[in-house]
């Protein structure tokens, strides 16, 4: 009988070793998955958090496409109202339906401040954010909810801004999506070289004049609505006529302006394309004054522009515009299939068919 209980005993024992081995060995191959990491954010803080997350959020203008970019629909916890009630002309909302599932962690929108309630809800390790430049109100809301908070950003230019792939970096190094990340900014990066170029040398008496309008600037507006230095332009080295303004960034421009200035080519953003020929309308002799007009060299942009940069679609209006101005350059290119193309990179899903649809794609413009 004690030798029973003996062997008894000693077959427990090695039972409880084994247990406790394998938790051990759990233990270390958990440790080894993640690891305790300090990055600095686009507001140059230090933020402390462990990685690779398993629970994310992104708050603020364009701050969830900015992820998805990165890491798709995978790990999201909760969305913006603001994300859910204006899906149109978002590439990233149209790839990942199940964004539209999630719920809600705030308001959104440039002008309603984050809700820490709502966002404890979810319990995210971390949360991505683009709602300000100021500091202390991103350490305020760190300090609210206890979790880490990454400002991320798409600086100042449409789409070529080093601040975006230093976020969409930021954003694969907390996600464990380093590769996904070098990749894609490499493939920004090889945009606007290929654009650059293409177009860098043309003799300036080779470089028709051009206009772009229609562009939304805190609302819709139309074809007085334009932009000096514009991104767009600058990317393939466009003969902008709004420079001569001396002004960077968007304004309103006097019609009688942009008759003194009669541009060879004019682009028209189609989120304002409507105010256009409602304004046509009324005053067709100051449309039919100017020479783009009459000689049907009005052509399309299609709106990039919603909750901040798609910046996908920025760059295939850049194509566009280089195929418009300079058609020998871009003989190679095919505007819709390279939509296409950066649609499938960015988000992949080739998304021309939906937005030429919603908006009306590329194609000259009549004004009627």
């Amino acid at each position: 009988m004690r030798r029973k209980s003996a062997v008894s005993l000693l077959a427990l024992f090695l039972l409880v070793t084994l247990m406790l081995n394998g938790c051990s060995n759990h233990n270390r191959t958990e440790s080894a998955a993640t690891s305790q990491m300090t990055v600095e954010d686009l507001l140059g803080r230090q933020v402390e958090l462990t990685a690779p997350v398993e629970k994310v959020v992104a708050i603020g203008p364009g701050a969830l496409r900015l992820y998805c970019y990165i890491n798709g629909d995978s790990k999201l916890v909760g969305i913006e109202q603001m994300e859910k009630d204006s899906p149109t002309g978002r590439a990233y909302y149209l790839a990942y339906p199940s964004l539209a599932e999630l719920p809600v962690i705030g308001p959104g929108g440039p002008n309603n401040a984050p809700d820490p309630e709502k966002l404890l809800a979810v319990k995210p390790d971390v949360i991505f954010d683009t709602y300000t430049t100021d500091q202390a109100a991103v350490d305020a809301l760190q300090a609210k909810t206890g979790i880490p908070v990454v400002a991320v950003s798409y600086g100042k230019a449409s789409a070529f801004d080093q601040d975006v792939s230093k976020s969409l970096q930021l954003i694969g190094r907390i996600c464990g999506q380093e590769q996904k990340a070098r990749d894609l900014t490499a493939y920004i990066e090889k945009c606007r070289g290929d654009l650059d170029e293409r177009t860098k040398n043309i003799p300036d008496s080779e470089r028709p004049t051009a206009y772009v309008g229609g562009l939304g600037a805190r609302g819709t507006h139309g074809i007085e609505s334009t932009q000096g230095k514009y991104s767009l332009f600058e990317a393939v080295h466009a003969k902008n006529v709004a420079d001569e303004a001396g002004k960077s960034g968007s304004f309103m421009v006097d019609k009688e302006k942009l008759i003194a200035w009669n541009p060879d080519k004019i682009f028209l953003d189609l989120a304002g394309f409507a105010m256009v020929q409602e304004d046509y309308r009324k005053n067709p002799q100051f449309y039919q004054s100017l020479a783009a007009v009459k000689n049907g060299e009005v052509y399309s942009q299609m709106p990039y522009n919603y909750y901040t940069t798609n910046i996908e679609t920025a760059i295939a209006d850049a194509y566009y515009i280089g195929k418009v101005l300079y058609p020998e350059q871009f003989k190679d290119i095919e505007p819709e299939k390279k939509a296409d193309e950066l649609y499938q990179t960015f988000v992949g899903e080739k998304l021309y068919a939906r937005m030429a649809e919603d908006f009306g794609g590329f194609k000259k413009l009549t004004l009627q």
